[in-house]
């Protein structure tokens, strides 16, 4: 018991400050704006920390279960944690266009940031790193059928049919993701793994430790969740007038989601295991488009709120670039750090296009 109190002290902090925030939160937002935006950047913190413990004991399950169940496992993770913050944060916000910043900032972060950062360490040290090319293929045509379908053609959609499309939108992603889950376990689960001829064989888990990791996964969920609801309504008013970018509360989100990602990701690249840089990274695109979207889109029916799911001219620019350069760089079965380059290059333009506030 001391141990496991000693590994999961983040958590336990994090259960504290839950216990403490709660019930002050009107207090806090009492206090002012300088009061406000501290609390929030604590509790940001707490989440962080909270995710990645969440991330550790949905590793855990991977590594039992193996590929491609075990990317499953930590790609569904971090969408789980994104999908209760969002939920949690529209509650509190009439802004239409905060689940589509959200999920643009998410692919954002996965697709040229993950990738990128990873393919370019990875290839520093390793030069040019082996995958399956099939995973590649499959993900990125996934997942531009997805945004396509999802958040390309709404933006010609008209106000007042919204709610029909949306329906259309949830039963069409449903169902794109139940068929590839089926192939991607099944039939074309060899996609999705590569036969390194070299490695470390993955470590043994604890006796136990299986169970344990589910439970405190989903009691890191459910802190999380306590933790948004008084992170949604300090950030508010933490952010009011300050003249910040209105996408930052949505980077917020997506890189709290992607936080534990990143490192998994990294450590992979740099033991030159490729296939779950391309796993993680193009897995969590599409798990975050193509599950994300309907739950917010059935959270828009049920409470009659109106959302955006249209990108803009700009965000439909930047989707399509990183689409394009990640099928080409995706092709042959092997990254180098010029292809990371060129995909950290688009992230760092992401940034710089939301710091001017487009």
């Amino acid at each position: 018991m001391p141990t496991l109190l000693k590994q999961e002290k983040f958590l336990l902090l994090a259960i504290v400050l839950c216990a403490i925030a709660l019930p002050l939160e009107h207090s806090i937002i009492a206090a002012g704006q300088a009061v406000s935006l501290l609390a929030a950047l604590v509790l940001v913190a707490a989440i962080i920390l909270t995710s990645q413990r969440v991330a550790h004991h949905a590793e855990l399950l991977a590594e039992r279960v193996g590929e491609p169940f075990g990317t499953m496992i930590l790609t569904l993770a971090a969408v789980l944690v994104e999908v209760v913050i969002l939920a949690i944060m529209m509650s509190h916000t009439d802004s239409p266009t905060l689940a589509r910043d959200t999920i643009y900032s998410a692919v954002m972060l996965d697709m040229n940031g993950i990738l990128g950062i990873s393919a370019l360490l990875g290839g520093l040290r390793h030069g040019e790193q082996a995958y399956n090319v099939d995973s590649g293929h499959s993900y990125i045509v996934m997942i531009l059928t997805a945004m396509g379908v999802s958040m390309f053609v709404p933006e010609f959609i008209p106000a007042d049919r919204w709610q029909l499309y949306s329906v259309f939108s949830i039963t069409i992603m449903l169902l794109m993701y139940g068929m590839f889950l089926r192939l991607q376990t099944t039939r074309h689960s060899y996609f999705f793994s590569y036969s390194y001829a070299t490695g470390k064989e993955p470590e043994e888990v604890a006796h136990g430790s299986v169970k344990q990791s589910a439970v405190l996964l989903v009691l890191g969920v459910v802190v999380i969740g306590l933790l948004s609801e008084v992170m949604a309504q300090t950030l508010d008013t933490g952010l009011a007038g300050t003249g910040m970018p209105p996408i930052v509360a949505a980077l917020i989100v997506a890189a709290i989601s992607a936080s534990a990602e990143i490192l998994t990701a990294v450590k992979a690249a740099l033991g030159n295991r490729m296939q779950s840089v391309v796993n993680i990274a193009l897995g969590a695109s599409l798990s975050t488009v193509i599950l994300t979207i309907p739950v917010i889109e059935v959270l828009a029916l049920v409470l009659g709120k109106p959302i955006q799911m249209g990108l803009s001219p700009v965000q439909t620019a930047m989707c399509l670039l990183t689409l394009i350069v990640a099928s080409i760089n995706l092709h042959d079965g092997e990254t180098n750090a010029i292809e990371g380059m060129t995909h950290f290059v688009l992230f760092l333009a992401f940034l710089m296009i939301s710091a001017l506030g487009l």
